[in-house]
């Protein structure tokens, strides 16, 4: 598989370049807008787990494809639907608060070549999570992500974003999770959870990072420490997918791709996309 030509070495420099008219399915001289924003808030509780996760998502259509990226509670409020829905890309690309910032500019490279698509000409791997409950289609979307590891039996695999099925993932694969999250202290097995992902990535072998990493800004530091160290670094992503599509090659080695609508929207099949880098597919 032959991953997309990289666009920049951050994720600023990727904005810079879209406004300059370098990616995307057109020129944003052309004044597109966003034809609808969303503000969507819930809560879930997987069964024989203690943790409720509670998620706020801000989402950009744009013509046939949306964009999505998390936001910490509080962050964003839901009148942005009012005020930033029929705003030009170009306006949101340059004043949006970085969540809607990072939501339109997955919308634009999704827009300009959808995971489909990528999937239809070799470049990305379709990965069909079944239907049924939350509990089998969350088993079945973190074993896609472990299964992009290629890891030694036991070692240090830093999980930046943790759910538990995730570390439950990374363990059947050989690997010794080193979980670090904002928001959880302990995973359901009462591996404590650092809140200092320096401590991870000084000490992992290889990285798993979500991509709500894009939102908190913490992407571009994790994406420069795994370069200098030489370590791999998976992404899965739901925030942004598109836009951590674009650092492939160029710091990510893999990805787990998962478009709008989530897996956690629906109960019928839906489909992620994994990439890899030459050499690791």
């Amino acid at each position: 598989m032959t991953p997309p030509t990289p666009s920049a070495l951050s994720v600023d420099a990727l904005v810079a370049s879209v406004l300059a008219g370098g990616d995307g399915p057109g020129p944003l001289a052309s004044r597109p807008v966003a034809t609808s924003v969303f503000w969507i808030h819930h809560g879930t509780r997987l069964a024989g787990g203690d943790t409720t996760y509670l998620n706020q998502y801000v989402l950009v259509r744009l013509g046939g494809s949306f964009g999505g990226c998390a936001f910490e509670a509080g962050e964003i409020e839901p009148a942005v639907c009012r005020d930033a829905s029929g705003t030009p890309l170009d306006v949101l690309l340059r004043e949006a608060p970085r969540p809607l910032r990072i939501a339109a500019l997955d919308a634009w490279l999704s827009e300009a070549r959808p995971h489909r698509t990528a999937a239809e000409e070799g470049d990305a791997e379709p990965v069909i999570l079944p239907a049924g409950t939350p509990e089998v289609r969350a088993k079945a979307r973190d074993a896609a992500i472990a299964g992009l590891l290629d890891i030694e039996d036991g070692a240090e695999v830093g999980l930046i974003g943790v759910v538990n099925p995730l570390v439950a993932a990374i363990r059947e694969r050989g690997g010794r999770p080193l979980p670090c999250d904002f928001n959880l202290t302990t995973t359901q097995w009462g591996d404590p959870v650092t809140d200092d992902m320096h401590q991870v990535l000084d000490r992992a072998e290889a990285v798993v990072a979500t991509g709500m990493t894009l939102s908190n800004g913490s992407f571009d530091v994790i994406l420069e420490r795994c370069r200098a160290r030489g370590i791999p670094l998976i992404v899965y992503a739901q925030s942004g997918s598109a836009v951590a599509r674009a650092f492939l090659g160029s710091g990510v080695t893999a990805l787990s791709a998962e478009p709008f609508p989530f897996s956690q929207f629906s109960a019928d099949e839906t489909a992620l996309y994994r990439y890899r880098t030459a050499g690791r597919a």
